[in-house]
């Protein structure tokens, strides 16, 4: 059974892969890396990789890039600014920004499946200027304030 809840996005694929959910769960639809010849990444270095993907997303949804679990645990491959945001307007080649977090190189081939994609609809807020703000329960507290 699909996904009651599902939007028609607009793709151009130059590379031939689409966005691909690899179970009927999945969140987050696996993105491919488009690549002429292999990429290696040494540790520490980071790189965009381009996927070949132009996306037309819907005013007022964006989509969040995010790291592959197995690659990031395995090999310590992520996004360089952990979640990157596309937002409704941006129309260019859709380019990962990966980080060797390891301590070997890595290497990317063409067709590898390098990050998921998950959509999400988003609210712009309308700010008011204030003197000051209503207090709650927790205040000012930060991390770890509410215990263990």
């Amino acid at each position: 059974m699909k996904n009651s809840i599902m939007n028609k996005i607009k793709v151009v694929s130059k590379s031939g892969y689409m966005p691909e959910y690899a179970t009927e769960g999945s969140a987050g639809a696996d993105l491919r890396a488009y690549l002429e010849e292999p990429v290696t990444l040494m540790p520490g270095e980071r790189r965009l990789i381009p996927t070949g993907l132009f996306v037309e997303l819907p005013l007022g949804m964006e989509a969040q890039v995010r790291a592959r679990s197995g690659l990031s645990i395995k090999h310590g491959i992520g996004l360089v600014n952990g979640v990157g945001t596309v937002d409704s307007d941006y129309r260019g080649e859709w380019n990962v920004p990966l980080i060797n977090w390891g301590d070997e190189p890595y290497t990317i081939h063409n067709g590898d499946r390098i990050a998921q994609v998950v959509f999400s609809t988003f609210v712009q807020a309308e700010f008011e200027p204030a003197e000051e703000i209503d207090e709650t329960e927790r205040g000012s507290g930060g991390f770890g304030h509410t215990g263990i």
